[in-house]
C-alpha cells in the first residue's frame, strides 16, 4: 500500500493538504475490506509468515518466467500455501456485542459445524456400505468434528487481534495437508488409481471442502460459503427438491470425488486463473506502486485536469483511472488515492459526501479499466477461450464511458457550486514530472506491449515485475553518475521482501474465494442446475414481456425485444444483490455460469453477456446497502456512509448504462464491428450521459427544474437502445430541454 511522501520540490497540489495517515488508511481497509484485514505479525511467527509469503510469490514469479508445472500440481502448490497462510494472516472475527448479531454469528457457525459433521458421517456410512472403508472411519469423523469445533466463535479461543490463537495452527496444518496430498501422492491419485479412489482420497476431499469453506468464512464472511453449502446439499438431496429443482441426487462419494479430484471443483478453472494470471498482476501492481508509479499518476492527473472548474475532483477521477490500470481493488484504490484527493476536494469547496462519492465511483472503475482489470477479466478470458488482449481492447470504450460520466457530473456539480480550478502555481510542470519519473513507466509499457503482441499474460506480468525491480535502481545509478535527481523508491532487499510478502497477502482472499466457487461450479456441472436457472430466467422474462406487450397501445414492443430487456434487468438485479455480500470475482464466476447462458439463448453475443455480468458485479461496490468502496471513502471524508453510497451510485450511472448500450450495440465491444452502429452508439450514449448527468446534478446553464429533470431522464434513457427513431426522439428531447435551460440562464 502506498503512502504519501511530500515532494521535495514543493508547490505540488497534493502538498497543500495533510494526507490521511498510513495507520488511518490501514484501519479503513481493515474495516471495509475484509480481504485485506491482515494481522501485524512480529517475531518468529512474523518471520515464518513472511517466508511463506515470499516463497509463494517467488514460486509464481519463477513459473511465470520459466514454465508452469503440471496443471493440478501447480494449483495444488498454490493452494497449499494460500490456505495455510489464511489461518495465520487473517484474524478471527470479533464476537459481536449486539445480542442479535451474536445469535446470527453463532447460528451460522453451528450450521456449518453440523454440515461438516454430516458430510463426514455420510461419507463413512457410504464407504462402509460399499465395503471400502477400512478401520479408521470414526477417527475421521472425530477429526472433522475437531476441525469444526475449533472453528466455532468461542471468545476463549482468542485470535481476534494480531496474536495467533492456538486453534490457528491445526487449521493451517490441515489446510496445507489437503493440497499437499496431491503433490506427494500425485502418481497414486492420478495415474495408478485414476477413476478408482480409495477411502483416504475421499476423506481428504471432505477435509478440503471443510477447510475451503472455513478459509472463505475467515476472509470474507459467511455468504459465499453458505452458497457452497447449499449447492452441496442440493447435489446430495436432489431427489427431495421441489418442481424443476428436483434431480436424482448423488451419493456423497460421487460428489466429493467430483469436487476434490480433478479440475471440475476446488482445483478448477477459478483457482487455475488465480494461480496462473491474477496473482502475478496483483504482485505487479504492488511493486509498481512501491516504486512510485502511483505518485506519477497523481502528478499527471493534476497536469491534465487540475486547471479546470472543480479541478481536484477531476484530478481524483483521472488519477483513479490511471491508478486503476495497475490495481484491480476498488476499496484499496479508494483508500490509497482518496487519502490525498478527498481532503483536496473538501478544501476546494466540495461537500464531504460528494468528495467521498467521487473517489468511490472513480475507484470502482479500476476493475474495468485496461490493461490490468480485476481478477474477473482473467477468469472471463479463460471461460471464453479468448486471448486476454482481446478483453483489453474491447474494454476500452466502456471504460471511457464510465469516466466520461464521472467527469461530466463532477463538472456540472462544480459549475453549480461556482468552483474554480487549481491555482496554476500548484500544478506541476509536465517537463519536470517526466524528467524526474520517466523510468517508472517502463514496466507498465512493457507489460501492455507484450499483451498486445500476444505474449501470455503471466509472461507479460513476469517481465513487468522484473522491470519494476530493475528500473527502481535507475535513480540510484543516475545519482552515482551525476545525471540528476530522479524520483522513486529503490527495491533493495527490505522493500523487495515487503513487496513480495504484501503481494502474496493481497492474493490470499481471492484464492480462497475461487476455491469456494469451485464447490459451486462443481455442483452446477454435476447437477445441471445452471441450465435450469437459465431456463427460469428466460421463462420469467418472457412472461413479463407478454404482460407488457398486452398493455402496450403502440405495438412497438416485440416479443424478442421484451425478453432481452427484462432478461437483462433480472440478471442485473441478481448481480447487484449477490455482489452486496460477495466480492466481484466470485459473483462474476457464479453468474457467468448460470445467468450469462440465459442471455445467450436470447440472442445476446456471448462476450457481451459476460461483460454485462462483469460490469454489474463491479457496480455492487457502490450500491447501497453494502457499498463498501463508498463506505471506505466516507470514512476518509467524514460523511454519512449511506448518503455517500447513494451519491456514488448516481455518479456510477455510466457503469450502469454502458452494459445495456453494448448489449444492444455489440459493435461497442468490436463484435461484428462496423462504423455506422459504433458511431451512432457512441454519439447517442454520450448525449444520453450528458442528459442524465444534468438531470441528476440538477444543473446545466442554470438550475434544472423538476419537469426538466423528468424529461431529461426519459430522453437520456431512450438513447441507450441505439434505435434510429428512438435516437432522433431522444436527441430532440435533450437538445430542446437543455437549449431552453440555456436561454433561461441568459435572461
Amino acid at each position: 500500500m502506498t503512502t504519501h511522501h511530500p515532494n521535495p520540490h514543493g508547490n505540488l497540489l497534493t502538498d497543500q493538504v495533510e494526507a490521511i495517515s498510513a495507520e488511518k488508511q490501514a484501519e479503513l481497509i481493515r474495516t471495509f475490506d475484509t480481504e485485506s484485514n491482515f494481522r501485524n505479525l512480529v517475531g518468529p511467527v512474523g518471520l515464518l509468515v513472511t517466508t511463506m509469503a515470499v516463497v509463494l510469490s517467488g514460486f509464481h514469479i519463477y513459473t511465470a518466467g520459466f514454465g508452469l508445472l503440471v496443471e493440478i500440481t501447480h494449483r495444488a502448490f498454490h493452494l497449499t500455501l494460500v490456505l495455510a497462510l489464511i489461518f495465520l494472516v487473517f484474524p478471527h472475527k470479533r464476537p459481536p456485542k449486539d445480542l442479535r448479531e451474536a445469535a446470527k454469528t453463532w447460528g451460522w457457525s453451528l450450521a456449518f459445524t453440523a454440515f461438516y459433521v454430516y458430510l463426514a458421517w455420510a461419507l463413512v456410512d457410504r464407504l462402509a456400505a460399499l465395503g471400502t472403508l477400512g478401520g479408521n472411519g470414526w477417527a475421521f469423523v472425530a477429526l472433522v468434528g475437531f476441525v469444526a469445533f475449533i472453528s466455532l466463535p468461542f471468545p476463549q479461543f482468542g485470535g481476534t487481534g494480531d496474536r495467533l490463537s492456538w486453534v490457528d495452527w491445526p487449521l493451517a496444518a490441515v489446510a496445507a495437508a489437503v493440497s499437499l496430498y496431491f503433490i506427494v501422492f500425485f502418481d497414486d491419485v492420478f495415474i495408478a488409481r485414476v477413476g478408482a479412489p480409495i477411502a483416504q482420497d475421499y476423506m481428504m476431499g471432505v477435509l478440503a471442502i471443510v477447510i475451503v469453506m472455513e478459509a472463505t468464512r475467515r476472509t470474507m464472511g459467511p455468504l459465499l460459503p453458505v452458497l457452497g453449502m447449499a449447492c452441496l446439499l442440493y447435489a446430495l438431496l436432489g431427489r427431495h427438491m421441489p418442481g424443476i429443482l428436483a434431480h436424482r441426487g448423488y451419493p456423497v462419494d460421487r460428489v466429493v470425488n467430483h469436487i476434490y479430484v480433478g479440475t471440475e471443483g476446488i482445483y478448477g478453472i477459478a483457482v487455475g486463473v488465480v494461480a496462473t494470471y491474477v496473482f502475478h498482476f496483483v504482485l505487479f501492481g504492488i511493486l509498481a506502486q512501491m516504486t512510485g508509479l502511483g505518485r506519477l499518476f497523481m502528478d499527471l492527473a493534476t497536469i491534465v485536469a487540475g486547471r479546470f472548474s472543480g479541478g481536484p475532483a477531476k484530478v481524483c477521477v483521472v488519477s483513479s483511472g490511471l491508478f486503476g490500470m495497475i490495481s484491480g481493488s476498488a476499496i484499496a484504490n479508494a483508500v490509497t488515492t482518496g487519502s490525498l484527493t478527498i481532503p483536496l476536494m473538501k478544501k476546494y469547496g466540495f461537500s464531504s459526501r460528494f468528495a467521498g462519492a467521487v473517489e468511490a465511483s472513480a475507484s470502482c472503475g479500476g476493475q474495468v479499466t485496461p490493461p490490468v482489470m480485476g481478477a474477473s477479466a482473467f477468469v472471463m478470458a479463460e471461460l471464453l477461450g479468448v486471448p486476454y488482449k482481446v478483453l483489453v481492447i474491447v474494454a476500452i470504450v466502456p471504460a471511457l464511458f464510465h469516466y466520461f460520466a464521472c467527469l461530466t457530473m463532477v463538472h456540472l456539480e462544480a459549475k453549480r457550486l461556482r468552483l474554480k480550478g487549481v491555482e496554476p502555481h500548484l500544478i506541476p510542470k509536465l517537463s519536470r514530472v517526466i524528467g524526474e519519473s520517466w523510468h517508472l513507466v517502463f514496466p507498465l509499457i512493457a507489460l501492455v506491449t507484450m499483451l498486445l503482441l500476444d505474449f501470455t499474460p503471466f509472461l507479460s506480468a513476469f517481465w513487468g515485475i522484473v522491470l519494476c525491480f530493475v528500473c527502481s535502481y535507475i535513480p540510484l545509478v543516475a545519482r552515482k553518475l551525476g545525471w540528476g535527481e530522479l524520483q522513486g523508491q529503490t527495491l533493495t532487499w527490505g522493500p523487495l521482501v515487503e513487496g513480495l510478502s504484501e503481494g502474496a497477502k493481497y492474493a490470499l482472499a481471492i484464492g480462497a474465494a475461487c476455491a469456494c466457487v469451485g464447490l459451486i461450479l462443481g455442483v452446477l456441472t454435476l447437477s445441471g442446475l445452471g441450465f435450469k436457472f437459465s431456463g427460469a430466467v428466460v421463462d420469467l422474462a418472457g412472461q413479463v414481456g407478454d404482460w407488457i406487450r398486452a398493455v402496450d397501445p403502440t405495438g412497438l414492443v416485440t416479443d424478442t425485444g421484451a425478453k432481452v430487456f427484462f432478461g437483462l434487468i433480472f440478471v442485473a438485479i441478481a448481480c447487484i444483490l449477490m455482489g452486496t455480500g460477495i466480492p466481484t470475482t466470485p459473483t462474476y464466476i457464479i453468474l457467468a455460469s448460470i445467468a450469462a447462458p440465459a442471455l445467450a439463448t436470447l440472442g445476446v453475443p456471448l462476450l457481451a453477456t459476460h461483460f454485462f455480468v462483469f460490469y454489474y458485479g463491479v457496480l455492487a461496490d457502490v450500491t447501497p446497502p453494502v457499498a463498501l468502496a463508498a463506505y471506505a471513502a466516507a470514512g476518509i471524508a467524514g460523511s454519512e456512509p449511506m448518503r455517500t453510497g447513494l451519491t456514488a451510485f448516481r455518479l456510477s450511472m455510466g457503469k450502469a448504462l454502458v452494459p445495456f448500450m453494448f448489449t444492444y450495440t455489440p459493435a461497442m465491444l468490436f463484435i461484428d464491428f462496423s462504423w455506422a452502429p459504433f458511431v451512432s452508439a457512441v454519439v447517442a450514449g454520450a448525449i444520453g450521459i450528458l442528459a442524465l448527468s444534468a438531470a441528476y446534478t440538477r444543473w446545466w446553464a442554470t438550475t434544472i427544474t423538476r419537469v426538466e429533470q423528468v424529461v431529461l431522464t426519459v430522453g437520456g434513457l431512450v438513447l441507450v437502445f441505439n434505435q434510429f427513431w428512438l435516437n432522433v426522439i431522444g436527441i430532440a428531447i435533450v437538445a430542446i430541454t437543455l437549449g431552453m435551460n440555456t436561454l433561461r440562464a441568459r435572461r
